[in-house]
């Protein structure tokens, strides 16, 4: 199949993109280039440099390439920026996603995969998080993923798009080629992960005092290459279904602390790390219920322990001490 990936240099996207060549799907990536990388994507995958909210670029993108399929993850990710920025959020992640709609629409392209997230579930009303629970977002990055999920439904019914809605809950690790690298970094285990690379002194455990085991907070991490697989399962599932909307998670939480001490068991290094005052709109437990999408698509998450994707990250990291090469090159053209 052909399939057009927007942010498909980031750390998802690339990683996702290795996988669709993988099963032999025929891809182009469309970034503009702004948190992605260029060599985060293999050298026979084209690259389009280019922004999704620029219509002229995603027409002729779509026009040139013919894609059957569109899988989105262009978008700005940090909740706390998000709170300082709003606009920056609703124009790039809600306006810009409403723009490759409508040129998707445009140019007869009848299906999206699109990039999600747990954070349209604010502060959960229960542990585990269903897909039926309530959506009220805390944070502006949440409610702009929000209005494009009901952008989503909106074109389904009107105009026949068939969609996936991928909620993520915490990325991580590695494929062995994509890491997270993050400017600025806010996600726990890379963070971790550069205290023991040297690169920080300290990690910073933000509240002790949440009604958990040990006091901090819990999430749910999964494999990025678990991820990646979703994406896949989700592609072939719009064959014989309309929309489909699932969480993505491993149901099981991990504390900060417990993150923290398995970074010190895979790296065999001591991590030193303070405490420190809650950070506001920390929600205790973030946990997802993913049993929607292994029981109709199949998935298993085959990357669950939690010390082996830390090791995979940690791996990668060591491999790519300054990140890519492209972060300090000429991204202009």
């Amino acid at each position: 199949m052909k399939v057009l990936v927007t942010g498909g240099a980031g750390y998802i996207g690339a990683t996702t993109v290795r996988s669709l060549i993988a099963e032999g799907h025929d891809v182009v990536v469309f970034d503009n280039l702004s948190k992605g990388h260029r060599d985060a994507i293999p050298k026979s995958v084209p690259l389009i440099v280019g922004d999704v909210g620029d219509r002229r670029a995603i027409d002729a993108a779509l026009q040139q390439h013919g894609p059957e399929a569109v899988l989105h993850f262009g978008a700005f990710i940090e909740a706390g920026e998000s709170m300082q920025a709003p606009e920056k959020y609703f124009r790039n992640n809600s306006a810009s996603s409403l723009t490759l709609l409508e040129a998707m629409l445009a140019n007869g392209v009848k299906k999206l995969i699109f990039s999600s997230t747990a954070a349209l579930y604010g502060e959960p009303r229960r542990i585990p998080i269903e897909e039926t629970d309530p959506l009220d977002p805390t944070n502006a990055y949440g409610e702009s993923k929000l209005l494009v999920e009901r952008m989503l439904s909106w074109f389904g019914r009107v105009h026949g798009l068939r969609y996936a809605s991928l909620r993520y809950f915490n990325a991580a690790g590695s494929d062995g080629f994509s890491g997270e690298r993050h400017h600025p970094e806010t996600h726990l285990i890379p963070l971790v992960l550069q205290v023991a690379a040297g690169e920080r002194k300290t990690i910073s455990i933000f509240g002790t005092d949440y009604p958990t085991s040990d006091g901090t907070c819990i999430r749910d991490y999964i494999h990025v290459s678990d991820l990646a697989q979703a994406h896949l399962l989700a592609l072939h599932g719009l064959d014989s279904h309309e929309q489909l909307i699932y969480n993505l998670g491993n149901s099981r939480g991990f504390s900060v602390r417990e993150v923290i001490d398995a970074a010190r068991r895979v790296t065999g290094l001591e991590i030193p790390a303070i405490e420190a005052a809650r950070r506001p709109g920390d929600p205790a437990v973030l946990v997802a219920r993913s049993a929607k999408i292994r029981r109709e698509l199949g998935w298993t998450p085959q990357h669950a322990d939690l010390d082996s994707i830390i090791a995979s990250a940690w791996q990668w990291m060591q491999h790519h001490p300054a990140g890519y090469v492209s972060e300090t090159a000429d991204l202009s053209e």
